[in-house]
């Protein structure tokens, strides 16, 4: 295996990927992120492959990445993310049993869905974890626009399971936290302690944000956003442009704010009344919608938990140059998705 991964996101506004060092102590290294033409995709959902074929192109040559193995992160609100307890049995025969037994949870039949479960604790015969779905031709579609420009997809994640292991150093291991990354469309928010998720929920809120308000009104796309190793840099630059955001942030509360807000508040109360949930200690906030005028005071004003904005800088130390605006956000997930590779 090359000695450095890319993590890889695509998403309706735009492909992004983080290539990091593998290894005990992982490094960003380079990092791009390139706007897509409107109708080329939808979260994690390839819908004109020559589009996203130029833009992933442009993104491999551009960021200059050393690798082309790529840790595929999908997040997109087709996927079926729910807990489910089941007969405890070696790894491949649940696998060989598992499509027989979800199949009347599935919106789709088991052949044509990717599916994968996550064990979280056991008691006596019986295991209980998570259970992850996603429409198998939606995969194939990525996958195979990935081989058109020589890309491998190494692996597959949920990209909220990335959220989950980025953020894990930021706390204590016994701390429960949520991680809520906003994006453009689609918001992730997972619970976990020490790293392992208790608990996902896809939320499809739309937020006004740079990369979104670009493809409403159709205005030429902006340059890339690109670093690549051995052009300077310093590690720490999350927390600034966190605190910038938040000086910036007025009165006003921008459209999807408030839904986002009370969507977010029931999640959280809905995992803090199932039986022996722990309380959570802190809400970590990243992502696109992040950096947008507003979103971070109203969901701060919607929970009685207190919550901390993070950017790239702040869960990995980079050799590349820093970025900057809706970018260093949107790159805490993506690091996330490349770091699961990293620790093995």
């Amino acid at each position: 295996m090359a000695k450095t991964i890319v993590g890889l996101e695509v998403t309706e506004e735009s492909v992004r990927a983080a290539e990091i060092s593998l290894g005990r102590r992982p490094q960003l290294i380079a990092y791009g992120e390139v706007p897509l033409p409107q109708d080329a995709a939808r979260d994690s959902e390839v819908l004109d492959p020559g589009a996203v074929a130029v833009a992933l192109r442009q993104l491999w040559t551009g960021a200059r990445f050393k690798s082309r193995d790529a840790v595929l992160g999908v997040a997109s609100r087709r996927i079926l993310v729910r807990e489910y307890t089941t007969q405890a049995m070696r790894p491949d025969l649940l696998r060989e049993a598992l499509p027989y037994q979800v199949q009347d949870l599935l919106p789709v039949p088991a052949s044509q869905a990717v599916l994968d479960f996550f064990p979280l604790s056991q008691d006596g015969d019986q295991v209980s974890g998570l259970l992850v779905a996603a429409v198998s031709e939606n995969i194939e579609q990525i996958i195979s626009t990935l081989a058109k420009v020589k890309v491998r997809a190494h692996a597959v994640d949920l990209s909220a399971f990335g959220l989950a292991r980025v953020t894990a150093p930021l706390a204590s291991p016994d701390d429960t936290v949520a991680t809520v990354s906003i994006g453009d469309h689609t918001t992730q928010v997972v619970i976990a302690r020490g790293g392992v998720p208790l608990f996902v929920r896809l939320l499809p809120i739309d937020v006004a944000t740079a990369a979104s308000r670009r493809h409403s009104a159709e205005v030429p796309e902006p340059e890339l956003a690109l670093a690549a190793a051995g052009n300077g840099g310093s590690n720490g630059t999350g927390l600034a442009a966190a605190g910038r955001t938040r000086g910036a942030i007025r009165a006003a509360t921008p459209p999807g704010a408030s839904d986002l807000a009370a969507r977010l508040r029931s999640t959280l109360a809905f995992f803090g009344s199932r039986p022996n949930a722990l309380p959570i200690s802190r809400v970590y906030i990243t992502g696109a919608g992040a950096a947008v005028e507003g979103v971070v005071p109203t969901i701060g004003t919607a929970i009685d938990i207190p919550v901390t904005v993070i950017s790239v800088g702040d869960v990995v130390s980079m050799s590349a140059p820093p970025p900057a605006g809706e970018v260093a956000f949107n790159l805490v997930g993506t690091v996330g998705i490349a770091l699961g590779e990293a620790g093995k």
